[in-house]
């Protein structure tokens, strides 16, 4: 039995709350989301986000991890491949597909910077390289209370965007 569109963006949601909550690593988690909910796999895009959390390296001062991490993953299903390379037009689905989770990200969120959205949910910025600041963030009222949702809400964004696109699970 082939699985419902909705059934499959509340698996990516779900995923991405629950892996953001006990694993951490927005941009990992909001990969391993999509592709569990898509039922794919590769370990090389997952792996190649592993220093993307947190605003790029823990630094708060970069994109999203989630929303890189979702874009990677369009990026992958609709991207340009190496021997396609020398034509700059191969790229455009790709392009146009992210655009469309940037601008819902943007609606949801009101910045792509890791640390302006902190400041919005949690009402402050965090130092994930300060011990006791990872701490705090770690408790109630810090960021795994609110990264978690954050994660699934782009997971199941950018799903919704990929099978909109054509993709078959």
């Amino acid at each position: 039995m082939e699985e419902t569109k909705d059934s499959i963006l509340n698996k990516a949601f779900e995923f991405g709350k629950k892996y953001e909550s006990n694993y951490t690593g927005c941009a990992q988690s909001t990969i391993a989301a999509i592709f569990d909910a898509l039922d794919i796999w590769d370990e090389s895009v997952f792996k190649a986000a592993s220093g993307l959390a947190d605003g790029l390296g823990l630094t708060g001062d970069g994109s999203c991890g989630a929303l890189i991490g979702g874009s990677m993953v369009i990026s992958y299903l609709f991207g340009r491949e190496r021997k396609d390379f020398k034509d700059i037009s191969k790229p455009i689905k790709s392009y146009k597909l992210v655009k469309k989770l940037h601008s819902q990200y943007l609606k949801e969120y009101g910045s792509c910077r890791c640390h302006d959205v902190q400041k919005s949910l949690t009402g402050r910025t965090w130092n994930l390289w300060d011990l006791k600041e990872l701490q705090k963030a770690m408790k109630p009222g810090g960021l795994l209370d609110h990264c978690p949702n954050l994660v699934g809400t782009i997971a199941k964004y950018a799903t919704k965007i990929i099978l909109k696109n054509g993709f078959k699970p």
